[in-house]
Parts: C-alpha cells; sequence; structure tokens
C-alpha cells in the first residue's frame, strides 16, 4: 500500500499551504480497517453511554475509575495524529532527543498530586474557573471563562480541520466533508455518554496509538537486523538524550524546555479542562498518585518512542539506501515501505485515534465549561439536574457545530494562525495565576486580574514588530529571532509572575479564612469540608462482602456495613467509603462513594435503591469497600 498520501498531513503540521497529489490511496482492506474501526469506536462509545444519568456522570463520569483506565486515556488525549508527523521528523533530523518534550513534565507532579488534585477533589470544583471564583472572585473566574472558552473552541476547529485533511488523500473527501464526517462520529458518543464514553473510547484508541507507534519501531528495528545494527546506523549526534543547550535555534534544550516543559505541560496539566475532568474521574487520590506515577514515568515514556520511532527507523532505512527521503516525509517514508496492505489501514486508524480521542475531550470540556460556568451560574440557577443534564448534551451538540464552522475558516490559514497566537498569550498567565493562587497565600483578586490581563497583553504586544526585537531577544538565551517560537513562553511566564508578584506585594492579602481549602497548607481542612466531620486517618484494609438493595436507604448515599468489615477497614459510621464491584477489569465502571450509615445484621452490605441503580449493581453482586476519610 502507498503511504504517500499522508504527505498532506505532514505538510499541514508544518504549516505548508500545499500538499503533494497522492498517486495512490490504500487498498479495500485498508478502507475495511478503517471503517471497522469507526464502528468500533462509535459502538463503544454509545455503549458506555447508558452509564450517564447524571451531569456528576456526563462531566467526571461518576469520579468511579480506576487509575490504570484513566492514565491510559489520558495518554490517548496527549497524543495527536500531528504528533506522529511532528515528532518522527524532528527524530530524523535530530535522533533518539526528539523524545525531549514527553519526557520534561515530571516536575509538575509534585504540585500536580499534593497541592492542585486536592484542592479540586476535596473542595469538590467541578472546573479552572469555579477555581478561580472561590479563590478570587467572580471578576476573575468570568476572565478565566471567556479566555478558556476560546482557546477550547478554537482547538476543536483546529482538530477537526487536522481530521479532514487527514482523510481527504485516503477517501478522496473533500476536507469539510471529512471533517463534517468526524465530527459527527464524534459527537455521537460524546452525546450519548460524555466523559464516561470519552474514557471508554480513549482507553481503546491510546492502546491503539502505542501498538501502531511502537510497532511501526520495533518493524524498522528488525528490519535492519537488530537493535544493534539499529544503533550503529545513528551517528553520534543522534545518539544523545538531550539536544544542544541553546543551539540550534529552532530545537535547542531551553527553548523546548521553556515552552513544553514550563508553559504548555503546566496549561496541559493544571489549566485544560479536558484534563481536569479526567483527573477528577478517578475515585480517589489513592488512584491519582498511582495514575501521575504510571501516566508520567512509563506511558509518556512509550509514547515518545511511539511517535518518534518512525524517524528514527527511517534514518536507519536511508543509511542502508532502502529509502530516500527528506525529514518532514520521514514517518510516511518508512511506513510506505514497512508496512503491507491492511497494516497500512492499521496505521491510518491509529492517526484517526489520535485526532478523535483530543476532540472528544476538548468537546465535552467546551461543554463543562458552559454549563457549570455560564450556564448554571448566571442563566438558570437552582434547576434540577436532568436540566441541566440536557443543556450539558445541547451544548456538546453546539461546540461540535461551532468547531466545524470554523473549519473552513481556518482552512485559509489567517485565523489558524490567529488562534495559535492567542493561545501562546494566554496560557502563561493563566498558569502563573494557578500556581501562585495554590503556592502563595497573599497572592489576592487584583493580583490574578493583573496576571491575566495584564500578563495576556503583555505576550501579545510581543507578537508585532518592532516590539519582539526589543522584548524578546532578553530571553532568549543568546539565540535568534528563529527561537523567538520557543522563548516567547519564557517571557510570558516571567512578565505574568512579574505583575502578579508586584501587585500582591502593592496590595492588601485575603483573609485566611476566606481562602481555607484553596491553597497549600490547607489541604486537612479541604478534606474535613469534603467529609462533613472529623477525619478518619486510621489504617485499614480493603474489605469484601457481597451488595444487596435496602429500600429504607431510598435515595440517599448511606450503607449498611457488617461489624467484622467496619473492623477490618478501621471505619465506622459517618466515613466515606468507596464501593466497586470486585472484577478488576471492569475499572471501576460499577462503583459509587458512600457514606457509612450503620451497622448490616448479617454480612451483606446494603445499599439504597439510588446507588444500586448509579452504581449498576444487581443483587448479591460481589464488591469490595475502601475507607476514603
Amino acid at each position: 500500500a502507498c503511504l504517500m498520501p499522508l504527505y498532506l498531513l505532514s505538510a499541514f503540521c508544518a504549516g505548508a499551504r500545499s500538499a503533494m497529489t497522492p498517486q495512490a490511496a490504500g487498498t479495500n482492506t485498508d478502507y475495511v480497517i478503517m471503517l471497522a474501526y469507526f464502528v468500533l469506536v462509535v459502538g463503544f462509545g454509545l455503549y458506555f453511554g447508558r452509564y450517564a444519568s447524571s451531569t456528576k456522570d456526563f462531566f467526571f463520569g461518576g469520579q468511579r475509575f480506576s487509575w490504570w483506565l484513566i492514565a491510559f486515556s489520558a495518554v490517548a488525549t496527549l497524543v495527536g495524529s500531528y504528533s506522529f508527523i511532528k515528532y518522527s521528523e524532528v527524530g530524523y533530523q535530530y535522533g533518539v532527543s526528539s523524545m525531549q518534550s514527553y519526557l520534561n513534565d515530571w516536575f509538575w507532579a509534585p504540585i500536580l498530586l499534593l497541592v492542585w488534585l486536592p484542592i479540586i477533589y476535596y473542595q469538590r470544583i467541578q472546573s479552572v474557573p469555579e477555581y478561580f471564583e472561590r479563590r478570587f472572585g467572580r471578576a476573575a473566574r468570568i476572565t478565566a471563562t471567556v479566555f478558556i472558552q476560546l482557546y477550547l473552541i478554537g482547538y476543536v476547529g483546529v482538530n477537526l480541520l487536522t481530521l479532514g485533511r487527514a482523510m481527504h488523500p485516503v477517501l478522496g473527501w473533500h476536507e469539510f466533508t471529512g471533517a463534517s464526517v468526524a465530527c459527527v462520529l464524534v459527537t455521537l458518543y460524546v452525546l450519548a455518554g460524555g466523559q464516561t464514553s470519552v474514557i471508554m473510547t480513549d482507553l481503546a484508541q491510546g492502546v491503539i496509538l502505542l501498538v501502531a507507534g511502537l510497532g511501526l519501531f520495533f518493524a524498522g528495528v528488525l528490519h535492519v537486523g537488530g537493535f544493534v545494527d539499529f544503533w550503529s546506523l545513528l551517528p553520534e549526534t543522534h545518539r544523545y538524550a538531550f539536544s544542544e543547550f541553546n543551539h540550534p535555534d529552532k530545537f535547542s534544550f531551553i527553548g523546548i524546555y521553556v515552552q513544553d516543559g514550563l508553559a504548555n505541560n503546566g496549561a496541559f496539566l493544571l489549566m485544560n479542562q479536558g484534563m481536569m475532568m479526567r483527573f477528577l474521574a478517578l475515585r480517589g487520590m489513592k488512584d491519582a498518585r498511582k495514575m501521575v506515577t504510571l501516566w508520567l514515568l512509563v506511558l509518556s515514556p512509550l509514547a515518545a518512542i511511539a511517535v518518534s520511532g518512525g524517524g528514527w527507523a527511517a534514518w536507519a532505512l536511508n543509511v542502508r539506501g532502502e529509502i530516500d527521503t527528506t525529514a518532514q516525509n520521514a514517518f510516511v517514508a518508512a511506513s510506505r515501505f514497512l508496512c503491507s496492505p491492511g497494516v497500512f489501514g492499521f496505521v491510518l486508524a491509529a492517526l484517526m485515534a489520535a485526532l478523535m480521542s483530543t476532540a472528544d475531550t476538548l468537546i465535552n470540556a467546551v461543554s463543562a465549561i458552559f454549563v457549570n460556568d455560564m450556564y448554571r451560574p448566571y442563566v438558570a440557577k437552582e434547576r434540577d439536574d436532568k436540566h441541566y443534564l440536557l443543556v450539558a448534551r445541547i451544548s456538546s451538540l453546539c461546540a461540535a457545530g461551532i468547531g466545524l464552522a470554523l473549519v473552513p475558516v481556518m482552512a485559509g490559514g489567517t485565523i489558524y494562525a490567529a488562534h495559535a497566537k492567542f493561545t501562546a498569550a494566554v496560557t502563561p498567565p493563566i498558569v502563573v495565576a494557578i500556581v501562585l493562587g495554590v503556592m502563595w497565600r497573599r497572592f489576592n483578586p487584583a493580583a490574578a486580574l493583573a496576571t491575566m490581563i495584564g500578563g495576556g497583553a503583555v505576550v501579545a504586544l510581543s507578537f508585532f514588530k518592532p516590539f519582539d526585537s526589543w522584548l524578546l531577544p532578553y530571553f532568549s538565551f543568546g539565540m535568534g529571532p528563529d527561537s523567538y517560537a520557543f522563548t516567547r513562553a519564557f517571557f510570558g511566564l516571567v512578565c505574568s509572575g512579574a505583575i502578579g508578584v508586584t501587585v500582591a506585594l502593592l496590595t492588601r492579602p485575603q483573609p485566611y479564612a476566606k481562602i481555607v481549602g484553596l491553597v497549600n497548607g490547607s489541604q486537612l481542612d479541604a478534606m474535613r469540608v469534603f467529609k462533613g466531620g472529623e477525619l478518619n486517618r486510621r489504617g485499614g484494609s480493603v474489605a469484601y462482602a457481597n451488595v444487596a438493595c435496602d429500600a429504607s436507604l431510598g435515595d440517599t448515599e448511606r450503607i449498611l456495613v457488617p461489624e467484622t468489615l467496619l473492623k477490618n477497614m478501621a471505619a465506622g459510621p459517618g466515613d466515606i467509603a468507596y464501593i466497586c464491584d470486585r472484577r478488576w477489569w471492569l475499572g471501576g465502571l460499577r462503583s459509587a462513594h458512600v457514606k457509612i450509615g450503620g451497622i448490616s445484621q448479617d454480612e451483606k452490605v446494603y445499599v439504597g435503591t439510588a446507588v444500586m441503580a448509579g452504581a449498576h449493581f444487581s443483587e448479591n453482586d460481589a464488591v469490595y469497600l475502601d475507607k476514603i476519610c
């Protein structure tokens, strides 16, 4: 099969305005595999949509999922199809150091695990703008809402445009037709199941991404005779884990670090509403720690190899004289040479998986912010949950529609470039505002607004001449104008931080009583608020039993637990626990958070009708109980 059609995707990701006309598309076998993939993904998402019966399920998956499941789905959100093209190109040019962008986010883990996640989890915060209001007031919430919604909606359009352009050479469709079909497919399962469907489909798509990328790399290694022979084909400069400190301008270590490591990864982990919802879908903080460890230390390095390996393989094949390619076309050339008919279709399915798994997360995130930060607080307060669930589904449809409407506009390049500049301007100020907000008690509402608005304005100014040459050289570590695309992020972080710190020092801090549970050092207070009482931090073990329904418990979250199990758990009445189907491979899909209400008279755990239905339990199911606090 000929993979030359994928050149269009690489041309798009490189910013080119034209692309090579494909000589041939895939075979019928490739088309069958792609069609089967689309049918399976949509069917998979629609099936799990039956687990979304409330806004909590629609936006946060019911806060029930296991760590390993969320880790795999997060990888699918992180990796886009452009990643395969982009990092294979860099891998061909610079070798192993192309993995840098996927390996420089680990230092965010302490802030994420020890500060940010406990705050949003125990304070039951549903969005980044909600945190801004509770920490800094309504004006900060409105400002953050506007910035983040524009950021997310623009990215929906970018992803749909990329999907359309990827499908054009393969199926012969116009890019808008391809984007429309992809939009409908993604929206179907997001509309049906929200975050639950997104998580389950992204689990499958994450596995496909890793298998396809790693498979292509190892196929190349085996073809050249094994790892030793492959390594010998790489020049010494291609074997370094990191690029040179400040050379070349477009791929220096410091440039990648300040843009990806500091700004982009900070935004992805702390500001991205889609990832925030993914974290909140976890069943508790213990699972959050496991998930982040697996994701950052195991799956991210594997993803780095998966997206870069095509470029490494292409270099080795080129040295052997088996292919003749450029860096831009490295992934295409390696795939075309190594893949047989059918396998090509699987690689194309992996590219589609990368884009669909990003688009579905963005659509669900836009809907969450609209409902929780715009509609619920300002338009329709105190309505029943079914009403908000309906609005969530309608807003998901609208988000997809607006994103699709942006496709023909962005296709011209002007709005696409403008959106790229806007995201570069808005990301550093909001990241700085979040970090200072959670880490520094003195950081107050005036400082937060000054950071977001002032920092964004200063960064935006750096896009225009002659201001770029006046402002950016001092933050470019001796590099030239080609580095500005990277070092502008560092400039934005420094300026936003300087503005925020200065205003905070010149204005009066908030009383501590108003920010308890919202700032570092008050996590235990947040846990007490979460529980509604004093904490139980005694060590206990997981307890196993069978579940039964007690209609007298009604719609409450109270459960009755045998006394022997309470002793094993070191728990008592009033404690919050997690009850889950004992089958690990369900990943927490059948589970619920409950409050221990009393002691049962036999060896069964009794739950009310609401818990029974929400957790999708059947009478006498085998379950386990785990105390939370």
